[in-house]
């Protein structure tokens, strides 16, 4: 599969992920998470830098309040978990 059909899944992954019940997103979630750094990285290297720094501001918006959630711990802090 090429990088390009790889994105595409990736996105339609993550659409059918924003589908389900929250309490089931987290799993997928961070799977989702680690894959988008792995393709970000694949898309650097094929496509260069304004390309990357569009995906990372696309993942960025779509995973705000896990990524600020990981960071709060990773400085010691306690933060809030909705159920």
């Amino acid at each position: 599969m090429t990088l390009v059909v790889l994105c595409a899944v990736w996105v339609i992954a993550a659409t059918a992920v924003a589908f389900l019940p929250l309490r089931y997103q987290y799993a997928p979630g961070i799977l989702l998470l680690i894959a988008a750094a792995v393709l970000i990285w694949m898309l650097g290297r094929e496509f260069g830098l304004l390309v990357v720094l569009l995906a990372v501001f696309a993942v960025v918006s779509m995973f705000r309040k896990p990524l600020r959630y990981f960071a709060r711990r990773a400085l010691g802090q306690t933060p809030e978990v909705r159920k």
